[in-house]
C-alpha cells in the first residue's frame, strides 16, 4: 500500500530559474516519510522520530514550478532488512488525465538509539507496520567511490545552529545544501566570466557518520570526474580531518534557459571544466 501525502509548497522553495530547488525536493521527501510513519505506525512511533538516513538516491525528471496548492507525493517500502529498510518515492501531479512525475527517489534508513549513538535492529512490531507498505524492488544501488587524493576544490562547510535536529545531528537535507554551495563556489571559481546555467539531474549521497554543530568548519572536497557533451559529474566527500563523514555524486545538465532544454556548453567553458577534471572516479 502506497501512502499519499499532499505537501504544501513555499515561495522560498524556488531557485533562480523559477524551479523548485534540488535541495527542497529532499525536504519534501522527508515530510512525506514522516507523515507515512506517523499516520500508519499505530504504535511504534519511534520509527518516525528515531531514524537516521543512511543513503539517498534522487533522480530529477522534470522541473517543478510554484503553485498555490500542494504537490503530491507517494511513498512506500521496497526492502526490509535486520536493521535497515528502504523507502521509494514519486513526486508527481495527476490532476489532469496523465501523471506527470517530477522526481523519483529512494532512501535507506535505520532505527537509531540517539542516547547511545548507535543503530538498532527493527522490532517485529515495526516490521509488521512496514510490511503493510511493502512493494519489493531489488534494484542495485549506485556505488559512490572514494575520491582521489587530487581534487578540484575544497569548500569549508560551516554548520549553522538551525541545521541541527533535536538529536544534535545535522539534518540529512542540509547535506544537499552543503553540496550545492560547494558546487556553485567551485564552478564560479573556474569560469567566473562565463554565464551558463545547469540543472541537477541526479544526486546520490551516502551518510557515513553524523555531522555535529561546532565552530570549526568541515571540509567538502569536490572533483569533476566527467565532462560530457551536455552534462557533468561531480563527486564530493565531507571530511573531519582524514575521517570521511559523507560521500556524494551529482550529475548536472547544461541548460538553455530560453529554450527550456539541455544544451552543450560553450567550447571555452567545456575546455576549462575539462582542464579541471581529475578523471573518472
Amino acid at each position: 500500500m502506497r501512502h499519499r501525502y499532499e505537501c504544501p509548497m513555499r515561495w522560498a522553495d524556488l531557485d533562480e530559474l523559477g524551479h523548485v530547488n534540488n535541495v527542497v525536493y529532499v525536504d519534501y521527501l522527508q515530510e512525506a516519510r514522516v507523515d507515512m510513519l506517523r499516520a500508519h505506525g499505530r504504535g511504534p512511533r519511534a520509527l518516525a522520530d528515531g531514524l537516521v538516513v543512511v543513503r539517498h538516491e534522487v533522480t530529477y525528471l522534470k522541473p517543478l514550478t510554484f503553485e498555490f496548492r500542494p504537490v503530491s507525493i507517494e511513498c512506500w517500502v521496497t526492502d526490509i532488512r535486520a536493521a535497515t529498510f528502504t523507502m521509494a518515492y514519486e513526486i508527481f501531479d495527476d490532476r489532469d488525465a496523465d501523471r506527470v512525475v517530477y522526481v523519483r527517489a529512494t532512501t535507506v534508513l535505520t532505527p537509531f538509539v540517539f542516547a547511545e549513538e548507535r543503530p538498532r535492529r527493527i522490532t517485529p512490531e515495526e516490521r509488521a507496520v512496514l510490511e503493510q507498505h511493502l512493494e519489493p524492488d531489488q534494484q542495485a544501488r549506485r556505488r559512490i567511490p572514494s575520491l582521489p587524493d587530487q581534487v578540484t576544490s575544497h569548500y569549508p562547510v560551516h554548520v549553522r545552529f538551525s541545521d541541527v535536529d533535536v538529536y544534535g545531528h545535522v539534518n540529512n537535507v542540509k547535506y544537499f545544501e552543503y553540496l550545492q554551495e560547494a558546487r556553485i563556489t567551485m564552478v564560479r571559481g573556474l569560469v567566473p566570466e562565463r554565464a551558463f546555467s545547469v540543472v541537477v539531474a541526479q544526486t546520490d549521497v551516502d551518510y557515513l557518520q553524523p555531522l555535529m554543530f561546532r565552530a570549526e568548519p568541515y571540509d567538502c572536497r569536490s572533483a569533476i570526474v566527467r565532462v560530457g557533451n551536455r552534462s557533468m559529474t561531480i563527486e564530493s566527500d565531507i571530511r573531519d580531518g582524514d575521517r570521511v563523514l559523507a560521500r556524494a555524486r551529482v550529475v548536472v545538465v547544461f541548460f538553455d534557459l530560453e529554450g527550456g532544454r539541455s544544451t552543450e556548453p560553450d567550447p571555452e567553458v567545456r575546455d576549462v571544466l575539462l582542464a579541471a577534471s581529475v578523471g573518472a572516479g
